[in-house]
């Protein structure tokens, strides 16, 4: 019996130490009989890779688990504070989708030689907007600089959302909200340039073209809408002085940036280059939008607010789409694009 015991024993012991001697095995041993090849196969179980991923599944899902939780809680006894919650997580998220998108879109330019006005329509508003976005969100981050900072930007953020927090960490309700405040300061501006170009038409000796310009300002202020014949018609008066980007007054300027989402507290040297590069982009995004054709836009991409943006083809282009159809949308939208397509 202690010979048996002996001899099991040292068996085992080797055993042992052939099991040590392979660096993938962290448990277990082998019987002699057993072929290396069977070995492996036995040993692919018991791998260290597997058991993490098995402890990373468990922590993942103990993760979301407590998360799940924690989100239901906020919800049943603080609905507000969870409504904020939801929307600066989603805004996060969205967030870092679009600059994954960003990214992509930049390494097709760079690798494949794409210039910005090649790009798909989608593409190009998707690098116009994250630029604005990362704009106006640098100085919330340079507040946030000094110690002991953050519990005022939380404040701040919470009381000024619309003048400190770009759209991807508004609410629905904001979202409809601000718009209408943006278009209202934007509406405020529309008489002033309409009445400066009625002064400027009267200076303009080019037959009968500053009639046309004049009748037109009237129609527009009475509440008519301009056909794009009628538009198109004056098209000519405004490639040269006094009429034309490069002779415009800086008062004239000043009135036309907030239509175009553009400060006018600027240097007039400095609005009038703003002004320049904006319309350029603008026209571009139109061309962009001529070759994908408005009617494979979605009702969201055409009328309704982006969550991470203001952008959308109508209200970019001066209208607040929200009180209109889904088909008159499209038909103005048509109509903006005939008059961009015919100019230069």
């Amino acid at each position: 019996m202690a010979l048996s015991c002996s001899s099991l024993c040292s068996r085992l012991s080797l055993t042992r130490l052939s099991g040590l001697s392979t660096n993938r095995i962290t448990h277990g041993f082998y019987l002699q009989g057993v072929s290396c090849q069977s070995r492996l196969l036995l040993c692919r179980d018991f791998t260290s890779s597997k058991v993490r991923r098995g402890i990373g599944r468990y922590v993942s899902s103990t993760f979301q688990w407590a998360n799940a939780k924690y989100e239901g809680f906020l919800k049943r006894r603080f609905p507000r504070f969870f409504l904020l919650y939801h929307t600066f997580k989603e805004g996060f998220r969205m967030l870092f989708q679009d600059a994954r998108d960003v990214k992509r879109i930049k390494t097709k330019m760079v690798v494949k030689g794409v210039k910005f006005h090649d790009l798909h329509y989608r593409e190009m508003e998707k690098l116009r907007q994250f630029r604005r976005d990362l704009i106006k969100a640098i100085p919330l981050v340079i507040i946030t600089i000094p110690p002991f900072a953050n519990y005022l930007i939380f404040f701040l953020m919470y009381f000024f959302p619309r003048q400190l927090l770009i759209p991807h960490f508004w609410t629905p309700r904001q979202q409809l909200e601000f718009r209408k405040v943006y278009h209202s300061h934007r509406t405020q501006h529309h008489q002033p340039v309409l009445k400066e170009l009625e002064d400027v038409s009267h200076q303009v000796k080019n037959g009968h073209l500053p009639g046309l310009l004049k009748n037109l300002c009237a129609k527009v202020q009475r509440g008519g809408n301009p056909n794009v014949s009628e538009i198109l018609a004056v098209r000519s008066l405004f490639s040269k002085a006094p009429l034309a980007m490069n002779t415009m007054s800086h008062d004239q300027m000043r009135h036309i940036s907030p239509l175009l989402f553009l400060t006018p507290r600027l240097p007039g040297f400095l609005i009038g280059r703003r002004l320049n590069s904006h319309a350029v982009e603008l026209f571009q995004l139109d061309r962009a939008l001529s070759r994908m054709g408005p009617h494979q836009l979605s009702e969201w991409e055409l009328k309704q607010a982006e969550a991470v943006s203001q952008a959308d083809a109508c209200y970019v282009r001066g209208m607040n789409a929200d009180s209109l159809g889904i088909s008159q949308s499209r038909e103005w939208l048509s109509q903006w694009l005939q008059v961009s397509s015919a100019l230069k």
